[in-house]
């Protein structure tokens, strides 16, 4: 494999995000760094998850989810929130309900409660567009965790084709 493909796409700018999905009891979380704005009027974000991930079947159903953006060297959430859902991670962290009844991040610099506009096939993944209904900027003087931050946390060199 040509070493520099994963180094090359890690320096890629994108944040690190926690994604809230479910409702109720029946919830789940995972990292993802996939996510991004792509308008304004309406508000939308795109979100890139694998539809065989556990959490694409709740993101599925209740057509909604929450991006709930992590901090600057917050490695162990990033990593705790990259387990399988059997890792019981929902019960080690704070979470508290949005109004919408999505799962809300405590202790993250903010977030965005959005409902699903559209889901498209992407590859190996799924391009899920929502559309932003609520949110909050928590805490204003924190930086947010960059993607290059989490160094190889997430396997991913694995993943990459071995040429263009």
């Amino acid at each position: 494999m040509a070493a520099f493909i994963p180094e090359l796409f890690q320096r890629l700018t994108t944040g690190v995000y926690v994604i809230g999905v479910g409702k109720g009891d029946r919830r789940n979380a995972f990292t993802a760094a996939w996510v991004m704005q792509v308008s304004y009027d309406p508000l939308l974000v795109a979100l890139s998850i694998n539809a065989k991930h556990s959490s694409y079947t709740l993101l599925n159903e209740h057509r909604a989810f929450s991006v709930n953006i992590l901090s600057k060297g917050d490695l162990e959430r990033a990593a705790q929130f990259g387990q399988p859902a059997s890792a019981g991670k929902m019960k080690v962290a704070e979470w508290t309900m949005g109004r919408t009844g999505l799962p809300l991040l405590r202790g993250a610099i903010g977030w965005l409660a959005c409902e699903v506009a559209s889901d498209t096939p992407a590859g190996d993944h799924r391009l899920v567009v929502g559309r932003v209904i609520d949110g909050e900027l928590v805490d204003r003087e924190a930086e947010p965790m960059l993607y290059r931050e989490t160094d190889a946390m997430d396997n991913s060199a694995a993943l990459f084709p071995k040429t263009f």
